[in-house]
């Protein structure tokens, strides 16, 4: 069993695609929501988890929007640059934290377009995987009915969806192990849709947490009248909380 007391946390928010689907000339994580950039709301989150010593973003060579932001997060941030796959930029993060982390570290990679992740659920992730061996991941089960076309879209069947999750982020693994997945994916041309696919591939298991489905990606236009309507209701109970907790003379 591992010590987690000794371990440290370290956040990567791959940030370095364009985000085509958007259709929009500025990489969506640049894109302007409810006041701010979408990519200034996410690390404002993550700012907030006290346990996470250093977040490194990793942008795009030619990145020509980042310099122009002011981020305000209490967090320490590391740039670098970010590779031709997702997978390539989360390694280049890695590797400009190898100096400061040990194998047994935690490391949460973040989407960049998920603005909303709630504080508490991040804090569950973490307390959730505190003492295990590998990692896992935030998700939500699946509800719908789940279909699978053939390649003219036409059904073939119906998928049973017992056992079924939407994988979120963060996706929350030891330093050391996530390194050496990573390097094994890229080793066998394994493609990589997300941290854990890279994880299962070397032959773990991850374990899933459950979150809340305001933890959206944002990847299209309609998406981001989607995620102002959760942040201002994120906001509207965060008032309440706090205005509950002053009445009871809290």
């Amino acid at each position: 069993m591992i010590n987690s007391i000794t371990s440290n946390y370290w956040a990567i928010v791959p940030a370095a695609g364009v985000g085509r689907r958007m259709g929009s000339d500025t990489p969506k994580q640049y894109l302007s929501l409810s006041g701010k950039t979408i990519i200034e709301h996410t690390l404002q989150r993550l700012s907030q988890i006290e346990n996470i010593r250093g977040i490194v973003v990793a942008i795009a060579e030619d990145d020509a929007w980042w310099p122009q932001l002011h981020i305000e997060c209490r967090t320490p941030l590391t740039i670098v640059k970010g590779g031709a796959e997702r997978c390539h930029t989360v390694q280049n993060a890695l590797q400009s934290l190898q100096a400061q982390c040990t194998d047994t570290d935690w490391v949460l990679v973040h989407d960049a377009a998920r603005p909303c992740v709630q504080v508490t659920d991040i804090q569950l992730l973490m307390n959730t995987l505190a003492e295990h061996e590998t990692g896992g991941l935030l998700g939500l089960p699946v509800r719908d009915t789940m279909k699978r076309t053939d390649d003219k879209d036409c059904v073939s069947e119906t998928v049973e969806r017992d056992g079924l999750w939407h994988a979120l982020t963060p996706q929350m693994f030891r330093y050391g192990v996530l390194s050496k997945a990573l390097d094994k994916a890229l080793q066998d041309q394994f493609l990589v849709t997300d941290e854990a696919s890279a994880i299962e591939h070397a032959g773990y298991a991850p374990q899933m947490v459950e979150g809340h489905g305001d933890n959206i990606k944002i990847t299209r236009p309609e998406d981001l009248a989607l995620a102002h309507f959760y942040l201002q209701h994120q906001d509207e109970q965060q008032k309440n909380i706090c205005a509950d907790g002053l009445a009871d003379g809290g």
